[in-house]
């Protein structure tokens, strides 16, 4: 799953995004800051859109682990066809501080995987782990 989510999605690879911790209830990731990354260049700060764009895909991974986890029993290629269904249907982002530093971390976990929608929280946090971000997202699982 870590394959897919950082080489087989083209956008997860422009951000960067890695998959630090894959867990059944939750997922880790990191953004290593580049120039390329930046929002404002005065201040060399990261922009919004990469932060929401990275707890939407941390969420989303977070809701491919859960379903990996309850259909165990199911060969892979039966469970990567599961993960072919999801999509984001409802985000919402709060930025609460501004993003400078040289690395950024997200976490995901999933409140609720229901038949047909998931719903998770995200979190953003810099590198001296200040929160940064918030997020909560619905997806999309059938």
């Amino acid at each position: 799953m870590r394959h897919v989510f950082e080489e087989r999605i083209p956008f997860n690879r422009v951000l960067g995004i890695q998959v630090v911790e894959l867990a059944a209830d939750h997922v880790m990731a990191r953004v290593d800051m580049r120039p390329d990354l930046v929002g404002h260049f005065s201040y060399h700060r990261l922009h919004g859109g990469v932060i929401s764009a990275t707890l939407d895909a941390v969420g989303g991974v977070a809701v491919m682990a859960a379903i990996g986890a309850r259909h165990m029993d199911e060969p892979p290629a039966r469970r990567l066809e599961r993960f072919l269904k999801l999509g984001t249907i409802d985000l919402r982002i709060d930025y609460l501080r501004q993003g400078i530093g040289d690395f950024f971390t997200a976490r995901g976990e999933v409140l609720r995987l229901g038949s047909r929608v998931a719903s998770t929280r995200m979190e953003f946090h810099g590198p001296d782990g200040t929160l940064i971000a918030t997020g909560a997202a619905a997806y999309i699982v059938s």
